[in-house]
């Protein structure tokens, strides 16, 4: 019998769970599921005998200690700022580590014992990390190895409402971390390469300058831009590639009418609000707007925004519900953004019977014998239900397939690692398509840009 610890029974558990219980009888297997609420680790197990539900803390460091020791591999699911007590742990004891979360500093000090100890730690195999590395480079190396020179690289990945669920004006609702939404952007300009050139954008620019995308079954969207799309540049081995850029996806009209809340100053979460508690959300929206002695506050942010009064702009504003007077804060110290938050997850809520769906696009364009081309992947994965979302699904199945492979030695390689080596991308990716996360390969014509 092997034992996989999962630390952390959330959202993105759910497929991850299901996967490894499925196989637990196949492949001998028992789950040690440790969460800070015992009643959703036990819901998440679902009374299953080849699992055990545990309450844990993970600044429980004997019971932390305890729980690697008596694995064969843990997954951790937690913040990635949780992951390194448990990463030294699994040094400790001589055990395998698989998360979602980018490779941070304290993480990668970690590579050279765990080459030492013979140990996989697989990091960024979610979706974006993971799906992502993936499915990226195993198109670039398949056009390397044709003697193919890369020119451009372009990657979009979103998580959306499914079309069947799209039934407000914003084309969007809440489908993972509300806060992450909010606060997308922010922290520094967004900073890509274009036909050779260094481009930036400022955050306040940042939702006028998206791209518009075509998926053949699901229509247009629109991206914007990454914070920083260089970050793989060395990674992917383009470090001569002309252009070079990751963005976000949401539908078209989406970010022109969320600029709204980013030049009122909505999104700041950087200072706390007066009695933020007992605001309703039309003096919240007022604090934003100049005094006037007989404007309303509705005609003040038509003003001060430059919305007509035909607008669909304003139809989106109207229906978040932002004018009205009866409908309270109530939250203590809050910031700008935390209470914009507050507001929209009343709208964006998914409802009971909606579902969820994540969009990836990849552009990628190169010369091969003398000719330019370029090849559009995409994948549209669609939830089932509010427990196995699309989200749990490419967020945690690549995690739950990753794992069982360094089990039975299909990834060997040892260290602190990303999912970038045909060890790992190629079976991943095939078993994944055997789960309905498929992408779609096609060769167009080369798109350059001017400067």
């Amino acid at each position: 019998m092997r034992n996989i610890l999962i630390v952390g029974a959330g959202r993105s558990a759910s497929s991850l769970i299901k996967y490894l219980l499925d196989k637990a009888e196949t492949e001998q297997l028992h789950l040690t599921v440790a969460d800070l609420s015992v009643e959703l680790a036990q819901k998440k197990i679902n009374n299953h005998q080849a699992a055990t539900a545990v309450a844990f803390d993970i600044h429980d460091a004997a019971s932390r200690s305890k729980l690697v020791s008596e694995s064969d591999l843990v997954i951790s699911m937690l913040p990635a700022h949780l992951h390194i007590e448990l990463a030294k742990d699994c040094l400790k004891h001589s055990k395998h580590l698989v998360t979602a979360s980018y490779i941070s500093d304290g993480m990668q000090a970690l590579n050279q014992e765990a080459i030492e100890k013979g140990l996989v730690f697989m990091n960024e195999i979610g979706l974006d990390p993971g799906i992502d590395h993936m499915s990226a480079m195993k198109i670039i190396d398949e056009i390397r190895a044709k003697g193919g020179k890369m020119l451009l690289f372009e990657s979009f990945c979103g998580g959306l409402v499914a079309p069947e669920s799209d039934n407000n004006l914003w084309n969007y609702k809440f489908t993972w971390a509300p806060r992450n939404v909010v606060l997308a952007g922010q922290g520094g300009a967004a900073k890509f390469l274009q036909e050779g050139t260094y481009k930036y954008i400022p955050y306040h620019k940042l939702f006028r300058r998206t791209e518009f995308l075509e998926i053949d079954g699901f229509g247009r969207f629109e991206g914007y831009a990454n914070r920083d799309s260089l970050k793989y540049r060395e990674v992917y081995g383009l470090q001569d590639a002309l252009t070079l850029y990751r963005g976000t996806i949401r539908r078209v009209g989406f970010s022109r009418a969320w600029n709204v809340f980013v030049q009122l100053g909505m999104t700041d979460d950087s200072y706390i609000i007066d009695n933020s508690e007992q605001l309703n959300y039309r003096e919240f929206v007022n604090l934003f707007l100049p005094h006037h002695p007989s404007d309303s506050v509705e005609i003040k942010l038509r003003l001060n925004a430059g919305i007509e009064q035909d607008d669909v702009i304003w139809d989106k504003l109207q229906e978040l519900d932002l004018f009205n007077p009866n409908k309270i804060v109530g939250i203590k110290n809050a910031t700008p953004a935390m209470i914009l938050e507050k507001i929209l997850s009343d709208s964006w809520k998914l409802s009971e019977d909606d579902t969820d769906m994540i969009v990836m696009y990849h552009k990628i364009g190169y010369e091969l014998e003398g000719k330019k081309q370029q090849i559009d992947a995409t994948m549209v994965c669609l939830g089932d239900d509010q427990t196995y979302t699309a989200m749990a699904k490419t967020v945690g199945l690549p995690v739950a397939i990753s794992a069982l492979m360094i089990l039975n030695k299909v990834i060997t390689t040892p260290g602190v690692q990303l999912p970038i080596a045909k060890e790992v991308y190629e079976p991943v990716l095939q078993e994944l398509e055997q789960h309905g996360v498929i992408f779609n390969e096609k060769v167009v014509d080369y798109k350059g840009y001017e400067n």
